[in-house]
């Protein structure tokens, strides 16, 4: 156990502000190894997904995959903590997650297992892990990538001696309290927004007609009686717009789930025209598609005008046609299937949707009152699954913070 200089944090509960310093203890002082093998017990074999935590094999794999190997499988508790030494984006040195709600399962060999010792709190730990104390200390020792297997080169001799800030135990036990109450209301905000997309998932099947059906299961009131839906091409409901580019209007891209997004706004860089007459313009209302990605939805209708990359393909409504209401038709999964069926290409990663084969397609719509009665109903409901997703981002960020806050910095640490 090692004295910690300034391993005092910068928000501390009252109870605990003339408390003694934190110290740093490794892995090895804390814990013990969980090292039991499953045996003949019948256990369900599980997995590790960074930001996820445990998951089922066969859920994650669509099978079991620990076949000869599942008799030499580590017996693992609720209440032990799983290291997997595979490498993710979120976690590029590996993850740590503590098993909970689980009873007992069974995990790969090759992840490291523990159970930490009396006087050391598993939510307190866990939070710690979820800080990624492990990989800043951890990264200092993989010399190389992966190895074939997917798994990083750390030695269980490697990982025990991790050091993690520690506090006296009841300030452990304050300190995972306080997060877990956070985590609850996370949990529960969650809940909310996944219960909304179900509700609209489940609407959307409701409010569009099935392949085999001429006119939807469920209709608004006003609607009841207006008889069938039309069938008619895609090319008598949108022209293709090949208007060039104008000089200050803002430049936008098309992406997979939110749509047309200002370009100046994505994390990306772009080499290709910066001219305004090198692009297309997109009036207000326009949907524009990537050629490439339309068998995937990704499309999206402008808010405003603007210009894209002339790799698009710019779709102006015609007169009734409700573009907010063929979004949402552009992204059924049977209307997507007949997008991929027009496109042209030998391989689906080559796969284009040229606007004459689009102009081709027939599509199946009511009258534009009922369009824009669908559309509005969908697209409120959008709005309250982005509040819903502003909420629980929100409390994430609020974690974060407050996480910075009760934990000594990661450069006190090192000072």
């Amino acid at each position: 156990m090692k004295e910690g200089k300034k391993l005092v944090p910068k928000l501390r509960f009252p109870e605990f502000r003339n408390a003694e310093r934190w110290k740093l203890v490794t892995l090895r002082e804390a814990s013990v190894p969980v090292t039991e093998r499953v045996g003949q017990r019948k256990l369900t074999p599980v997995s590790i997904s960074a930001g996820i935590g445990f998951v089922p094999q066969a859920e994650k794999f669509g099978r079991d995959i620990s076949g000869n190997q599942y008799q030499l499988y580590t017996l693992v508790r609720d209440g032990d903590f799983v290291f997997n030494k595979g490498n993710s984006l979120k976690f590029p040195q590996g993850c740590v997650y503590l098993l909970q709600g689980w009873g007992q399962v069974a995990a790969p060999n090759v992840f490291i297992c523990f159970r930490l010792k009396d006087g050391y709190s598993n939510g307190f730990f866990q939070n710690c892990f979820e800080q990624n104390q492990h990989g800043n200390q951890l990264k200092k020792h993989i010399t190389s990538g992966a190895r074939s297997n997917g798994l990083l080169n750390i030695s269980k001799e490697t990982f025990f001696g991790v050091e993690i800030q520690t506090p006296s135990p009841p300030e452990q036990q304050k300190i995972a309290e306080c997060l877990s109450s956070v985590d609850e209301l996370m949990a529960t905000q969650a809940r909310k927004l996944d219960a909304l997309k179900t509700h609209k998932k489940g609407l959307m099947q409701q409010l569009f007609p099935c392949e085999s059906e001429s006119q939807p299961r469920l209709r608004f009131p006003e609607f009841q009686n207006a008889g069938e839906w039309m069938v008619r091409k895609a090319g008598a409901l949108f022209s293709n717009r090949v208007t060039k580019g104008e000089q200050g209007l803002p430049i936008y891209s098309v992406t997979m789930h939110d749509g047309m997004v200002r370009r100046d706004s994505l994390d990306r860089n772009y080499y290709d025209i910066e001219d305004a007459a090198g692009n297309k313009k997109v009036c207000r209302n326009d949907i524009a598609y990537n050629m490439m990605r339309m068998w995937q939805g990704a499309l999206g209708v402008a808010p405003e005008d603007c210009l894209v990359s002339p790799a698009y393909i710019v779709l102006a409504p015609a007169k009734g046609t409700v573009p907010e209401f063929f979004r949402y038709i552009f992204k059924l999964p049977a209307t997507l299937l007949t997008l991929t069926a027009h496109s042209r290409g030998l391989t689906k990663d080559r796969l284009r949707l040229y606007y004459d084969d689009f102009a081709r397609i027939p599509l199946r719509c009511p009258s534009p009152d009922e369009q824009q009665r669908i559309a509005d109903c969908l697209t409120s409901l959008d709005d309250l699954i982005a509040a819903q997703t502003q909420k629980l981002d929100a409390l994430k960020t609020h974690k974060q913070a407050l996480m910075q806050q009760i934990f000594p910095s990661p450069e006190e640490v090192e000072a």
